[in-house]
């Protein structure tokens, strides 16, 4: 199952669940800011990023300009403690499986949480359209 977690007032969020919704991907959806994530839910996010903190915490955000934090000197449960605290410093939406991570919305990278044929079928379809 394909989890996302939204913030109703991000624009991202609102195209990642149309994406998601006019594909006819099942997903389960989670308001973060309102339902707040865990300990043991932020490490899991942390687990499937490529670069880490890097790839989930939005350094732009006024919270994170507010508290004047170094990511490079938190270890990893500071890290995690600071996020469950203050759950506006997450990038959204946040769109993952048990083995895919997919952060913000990008209308190519989301792709990936289609299935190998619908996949398969759109390329044919695209490789048809270029060549007539």
């Amino acid at each position: 199952m394909i989890n996302l977690y939204i913030a109703p007032s991000s624009a991202s969020s609102r195209k990642a669940r149309a994406w998601l919704m006019s594909h006819d991907i099942p997903f389960k959806e989670r308001n973060i800011k309102s339902n707040p994530l865990n300990t043991d839910e932020v490490k899991q996010i942390l687990r499937l990023t490529e670069n880490g903190s890097e790839d989930i915490i939005s350094t732009r955000s006024n919270v994170f300009k507010d508290l004047h934090v170094d990511l490079d000197d938190l270890s990893v449960s500071q890290l995690v403690d600071l996020v469950v605290k203050y759950p506006d410093l997450i990038k959204r939406p946040i769109i993952f499986d048990d083995k895919r991570l997919e952060v913000g919305y990008n209308k190519e990278e989301i792709r990936r949480f289609l299935s190998r044929d619908v996949r398969t079928a759109e390329l044919r379809q695209l490789e048809s359209q270029l060549s007539s």
